[in-house]
């Protein structure tokens, strides 16, 4: 099943509870997103839905607001839905978009996830909870002490799917559905569907329908998108000037790894812009304080690494900045996202090096939607594409706007595509949400999860 390009009916008329509807109105939702028309009804009928959909499309209240309206009201009663999630960061981010949309319900929704106080969540489950949003590695954690029984779940919610797939959480996600009962009805959401994806959604849902984004949405066509092809020793001048020149202040710039992210927002800082980072090395709470300053405003400008990509809700964002083009095309869209949120407009620029034109080559092609190059409009020549050397980013010489070059050091990380070693890393010891402890069956896996 597909959607269409335009939305022709009302939330009232997708057969949503008048509560809902309330919360909905004052909220200011006032159609569905395409994702939502489609989803919506087929999830009040009870059948299993696989959404293909980026994050910013409006895939949370595609499924969250059926759940809400099918879930029976019982004082102290059991857990009703289950909603796993990559990150903690999307954990609560769902968990914040639930509360909204059941404000006038009386359910009540919990985020489970690592790097909080265990025992918080046992007083918070204790309450009686109907809606769950776990990270696959707690909420083991919990099955296992029995503070959360998962008999009774009538609804579970893969969400960003493909992401659980990448930090290596798909036999994580096989072992919780084995005690949730085979009577119930499963959605998955994710934003490109691998094969390994697909044979999770063979063996776990039954009948499934497909709902998935027309191509004018994956395009992203609220985005003004540009680049400029520059030497990679010029690309942090350029950077700063392009910061000097946004008209909105909110402004996420995306490097390739984790040292080079921080390397890059140490000089952003040292240049007099007010840069704050997250990546996989931080701690939760300096994760948090990371997104409160930044969502607050107190430092407006935002780097970070891929695996932060999906889990960053700020609305305000007004540009999104690669500093490093990735890989993947997908990738690409992902980080966009970004910005234009929820139908709102943004704007996406890329520096590319001479040995990543290539790359985003792939990327032009994947995209219907114009993005200008803006090297004839700012009198800047097109370096001529070399071989890659050794794929490493080469050293840039430091810059300073104000009294020209010096030298400082350089990025010298490696390429966007990172070694499997690192990866592994990232999934496993930074994983842009690790647990800071040692349960026994974080033990027995002999790794800590999210």
């Amino acid at each position: 099943m597909s959607t269409t390009t335009k939305t022709t009916i009302t939330f009232q008329e997708l057969g949503l509870s008048p509560l809902i509807l309330k919360a909905l109105k004052e909220n200011g939702f006032e159609a569905p997103f395409p994702i939502q028309e489609a989803a919506i009804p087929l999830l009040l009928k009870g059948v299993d839905v696989i959404g293909q959909a980026h994050t910013g499309t409006g895939k949370t209240a595609a499924f969250a607001l059926p759940i809400l309206t099918k879930i029976k009201i019982r004082r102290n009663g059991p857990i009703q839905a289950l909603i796993l999630v990559p990150t903690r960061e999307l954990a609560l981010q769902v968990t914040n978009e639930i509360n909204k949309f059941a404000k006038y319900t009386g359910i009540r929704t919990v985020a489970i996830y690592g790097g909080q106080s265990i025992v918080l969540q046992y007083n918070q489950l204790r309450r009686g909870i109907q809606i769950v949003v776990a990270t696959p590695g707690r909420l083991i954690d919990h099955v296992k002490q029995n503070s959360i029984q998962l008999d009774e779940v009538k609804f579970v919610v893969l969400d960003e799917a493909d992401r659980m797939l990448d930090m290596g959480f798909i036999d994580d996600i096989k072992s919780i559905l084995f005690y949730v009962s085979e009577d119930r009805q499963t959605c998955l959401f994710s934003a490109t569907m691998p094969p390994e994806i697909m044979r999770v959604a063979q063996e776990y849902m039954h009948d499934a329908k497909e709902v998935m984004l027309n191509q004018e949405e994956l395009s992203l066509d609220t985005i003004e998108q540009s680049y400029l092809v520059v030497p990679e020793r010029e690309k942090f001048k350029h950077l700063c000037n392009f910061i000097k020149k946004r008209d909105k202040k909110q402004t996420i710039v995306f490097a390739a790894t984790k040292q080079r992210t921080q390397r890059l927002a140490n000089e952003l800082k040292q240049e007099g812009f007010k840069a704050i980072t997250i990546h996989g090395d931080l701690s939760q709470r300096e994760r948090d304080n990371a997104m409160h300053r930044f969502k607050k405003g107190a430092d407006d400008i935002l780097v970070a690494t891929d695996i932060a990509a999906r889990g960053i809700d700020v609305p305000a964002v007004g540009h999104v900045i690669n500093y490093d083009v990735p890989i993947e095309p997908l990738m690409y869209f992902h980080r966009i996202g970004r910005t234009a949120r929820a139908g709102a407009t943004g704007k996406a620029i890329s520096l590319v090096s001479h040995d990543r034109v290539d790359d985003f080559g792939r990327i032009l092609r994947k995209t219907e939607q114009p993005i200008r190059r803006l090297n004839e409009e700012m009198g800047i020549a097109v370096p001529t594409t070399q071989k890659r050397p050794n794929n490493r980013y080469q050293p840039r010489p430091s810059y300073s706007p104000n009294s020209g070059h010096r030298s400082r050091g350089d990025y010298g990380g490696n390429r966007n595509m990172r070694s499997n070693r690192e990866q592994r890393d990232d999934n496993r010891s930074s994983r842009y949400g690790r647990d800071n402890r040692s349960s026994r069956y974080g033990r027995e896996r002999g790794r800590s999860y999210s």
